[in-house]
Order: structure tokens, then C-alpha cells, then sequence
């Protein structure tokens, strides 16, 4: 487990650097206004991404956690559900930089930008696929690839002085690249022959034939590890879709109090106000891959085989993995807001002196969001997701609302506020409804049980 968790973490620090690098260089070539502008692009776009992916990455994980190689299923259809879904996005995002003609700089930059929409679905899909797989370096690989490249962009963009329009050029050749590799790390997965993580291999899978069908030999080629029709037969459009709806309403009202105050900036303040909010939000993004990495990454999978076996696995993530997440969420929150002061006008340029003080606001939100998203992995897990979509609702009205009133008053520091306001009452939202709906009146574990638990049953719990 800490071998797996740290290939993950290993790879998100080369993320959290090749972003954060990136920033740096776009901040240091263009000018502030451009910046401001590219950036609150980026943010709209990626916006977007869990509309286009339609929840079918998280889907997936939750139906094959629950049904095993039968869920191959449910690939297909949701495969479809997608691509539609990224169809209709593109265009949207095509028409919306149509809307900014005659500005022919700003219209490039947001068509350019419209491939991440793309790339974006694309890395959540596959990504899903190597959890299932347990292939976690090959995750690895796919998240860092993608900001590499856009490394490169930018290294060219600082190294020829370019414009924002090249910049914008080089993240739609990352993003086409990200697709293609995408889908070649997925072949093995869309044929249904794809060996699953805690689940029997397929021959063993085989020998085992579904009620009423014709009994299989002892042993069987690889294929296609469901067969088609019958009881396996893809579940209709309307299962389909309630399946996946909860994820998309979640993962909008996650992006929502990522992206949405630097677009607001960027629309009442302008470009180069919104660069000081964009700055301190690059940061606060890199810092929360730290639980993204835990739970969605490598826990969920997991957490949804063991909501139906393993009881007591469960109330550990609970009890330790929640408190040690808020706990290591202070610690990071206090260096964030030390070293910020000190380092963002140094990496950043003079110009961005005024991001300290904003990036020490937003590090009070730390602590919530790490705790936060500890129990909202044990809600998803066990069969509240859409209790705790509602909370993250709850949320995102409340940081629109302080956004509403706190932006135009204070600005960008009124922007950083409101984002705490929100963390704050959503983490506690969903504290509250673990503690309820998935804890009860079960005992909590003990240190001991958990020490037990690594020591001794750890490859059972896996």
C-alpha cells in the first residue's frame, strides 16, 4: 500500500512542479493582462471537463468495486454517454470563442483551449482504467505526461518571447497527444478483457457461468470477460444516466470553488486582478492533489469493495485516515501561508507581491478540504453520494453568494474569504453526514486495531 501510495504521491509532486512551472514561466513571458486572461480561459475549461466526462470515470469505479467483471456491461453505453457529452462541450466552447470575434487574440486563445475539454475526459477515463487494474504506475505516467509537455510549451513560449496565442497553440498539441495516448492505454479495457484489481482473473471468471447459460469449458482463452445479452446486457439510458448525474453535479460543485472566483475576477475586475487570485489558486490546486492522490486515486476503488465486506475497514478510514488528513491539512496550510509570503514575489516577479497576502487567505481553507474530502470518499463509498452531492450543492451556493457580495466590495481578497467561507461548511456538512450515515452507532477502531490491521491484514484489505 505505501509502496502504491507513494508512486502516486511521487508523480503529483512532478505534477504539482511541472504546473506550478508552467505558471511560473507563462507569468514571467506574458504580460499580466495576458496572464489574467489565458488563465481565466483555462479556468472555464476546465470547468467544463466533468461535464464532458459525464461521471463516467467515478461510475466506473463504483460499478466494477460492486459487480466485478460483469460491469464490463456498463462500458459501452457510458462510452457513448461521453462522447456525447464532449461533443456537445467542444462545440460549446468553439461558439463561445466565435462570441469574442472581432478580438482576434482573445477568440484564438479560447478556441485553441477548447482541445483540454478533450484531454481532460480523456485522463479521467483512462485514469480510472489503471485503478481498476491496480496499475498505478502506469497512472502515474498518464497524469505526469500531460504536464510535461505543457512544460515544454512554456520553456519555448519564455525561451522566444511568443505570444499567448502560441502558448494556447502548444497546450492543443499537449492535448491532442494526452487523447491519443489515452486511448491507447485503454484498448484492453473497451474489448472487456481487462484483468480487475481485487476481483478474479478472467479465466476464473469464466468457469463460473451466469444463471441459465451454457456452462463454459475448464479452460478458456482471454476475450471478453461478460458475456453479452441476458442478465449482462447494458443498462438502459435512464439507469444510465441516474448513475452518472450525481457525479457530474459533484464534480462541477468541486471545480466551481476551484475556478469560478478567478473567472469572476477576471469578468469584474479584470485580467491583471485576476492574475493576483489566479497565482495563489495555482498553488492551492498543486496542494490539493495531497488528498486527491489518497482517496481518489487510489482509496475510492477500494473503499467501494470494502463498503460491502469490510466493516471495519471502513470505520478506520474513517477514524484515521479523516483526522489525519485535517491534521496534515494544518501543517501544509501553515507552510503554505509562511512560505508564500516569501516566495511568490520571488518565483513570480515584483508585480505579484500583492498574491501574498491572498494565497495566506486561501491556505485557512486547507484544513477543511483535506478533512473534506476524507469523508466525502467514505459518503461516495457508502451509497450517500447523492446526500453528499446535495452538501456540495449547499456549498456552491454559498461561495457564489459570498463571491457575489464579498468580490465587488473586496476584490480579489474578498474572492480568497469567500472560498474559506464555503470549504468551511462544506467540510463540516459532510462530517456531519459520515458521522450519521456511514459511522452510526458502530465502535470506532482503535490505534491498536489499526496497527493489527497494517501489520497482519493489510494484503487481505487491498
Amino acid at each position: 500500500m505505501l509502496a502504491q501510495v507513494g508512486l502516486l504521491g511521487l508523480s503529483q509532486a512532478g505534477v504539482t512542479v511541472a504546473a506550478f512551472g508552467s505558471q511560473v514561466l507563462l507569468a514571467r513571458t506574458l504580460t499580466r493582462e495576458d496572464f489574467g486572461s489565458f488563465t481565466a480561459v483555462l479556468a472555464v475549461v476546465s470547468l467544463t471537463a466533468p461535464l464532458a466526462v459525464f461521471g463516467v470515470s467515478e461510475l466506473w469505479l463504483q460499478v466494477f468495486g460492486q459487480e466485478g467483471a460483469r460491469a464490463y456491461r456498463w462500458v459501452g453505453p457510458s462510452l457513448r454517454l461521453a462522447g456525447a457529452a464532449c461533443a456537445a462541450l467542444l462545440l460549446g466552447v468553439l461558439a463561445w470563442s466565435a462570441a469574442e470575434l472581432p478580438d482576434v487574440t482573445a477568440a484564438a486563445v479560447r478556441a485553441l483551449l477548447a482541445t483540454v475539454v478533450v484531454a481532460q475526459a480523456a485522463l479521467a477515463l483512462a485514469g480510472s482504467v489503471r485503478q481498476l487494474r491496480g496499475d498505478y504506475r502506469g497512472l502515474s505516467a498518464l497524469q505526469l505526461a500531460p504536464h510535461l509537455g505543457r512544460v515544454l510549451v512554456t520553456v519555448a513560449v519564455w525561451a522566444a518571447g511568443l505570444s499567448v496565442v502560441a502558448a494556447a497553440a502548444g497546450y492543443a498539441v499537449v492535448a491532442v497527444a494526452t487523447v491519443a495516448a489515452c486511448l491507447l492505454a485503454s484498448r484492453e479495457f473497451r474489448r472487456g478483457a481487462m484483468p480487475l484489481e481485487g476481483h478474479p482473473a478472467p479465466a476464473a471468471r469464466a468457469a463460473v457461468p451466469a444463471p441459465g447459460a451454457v456452462p463454459a469449458p475448464a479452460v478458456v482463452p482471454a476475450g471478453p470477460a461478460v458475456p453479452a445479452g441476458g442478465l449482462d446486457a447494458g443498462p438502459r439510458p435512464g439507469e444510465l444516466l441516474g448513475a452518472a448525474t450525481p457525479y457530474v453535479l459533484g464534480n462541477v460543485c468541486y471545480l466551481l470553488g476551484i475556478h469560478f472566483g478567478t473567472v469572476l475576477a477576471a469578468e469584474l475586475l479584470g485580467g491583471a486582478e485576476a492574475a493576483l487570485l489566479a497565482v495563489p489558486m495555482a498553488v492551492l490546486t498543486a496542494v490539493y492533489l495531497v488528498p486527491r492522490v489518497v482517496y481518489q486515486q487510489y482509496l475510492l476503488g477500494k473503499l467501494h469493495r470494502w463498503a460491502g465486506s469490510d466493516a471495519e475497514a471502513v470505520l478506520l478510514a474513517y477514524r484515521w485516515g479523516s483526522a489525519g488528513m485535517v491534521a496534515l491539512g494544518a501543517v501544509v496550510a501553515a507552510a503554505v501561508a509562511v512560505g508564500g509570503l516569501v516566495a511568490l514575489p520571488v518565483v513570480f516577479g515584483p508585480e505579484y507581491r500583492d498574491a501574498a497576502p491572498v494565497l495566506a487567505v486561501l491556505a485557512l481553507a486547507v484544513p477543511f478540504r483535506f478533512g473534506g474530502a476524507a469523508v466525502a470518499a467514505l459518503l461516495t463509498s457508502g451509497g450517500l453520494l447523492r446526500r453528499k452531492v446535495a452538501y456540495q450543492a449547499v456549498g456552491a451556493v454559498v461561495l457564489l453568494a459570498a463571491l457575489a457580495v464579498a468580490v465587488p466590495v473586496w476584490g480579489v481578497r474578498g474572492a480568497a474569504g469567500a472560498t474559506v467561507l464555503a470549504e468551511a461548511v462544506l467540510c463540516c456538512l459532510l462530517w456531519v453526514a459520515a458521522r450519521r450515515g456511514v459511522v452510526g452507532d458502530a465502535p470506532l477502531p482503535t490505534w491498536r486495531d489499526l496497527r493489527r490491521r497494517l501489520s497482519r491484514e493489510a494484503p487481505r484489505a487491498s
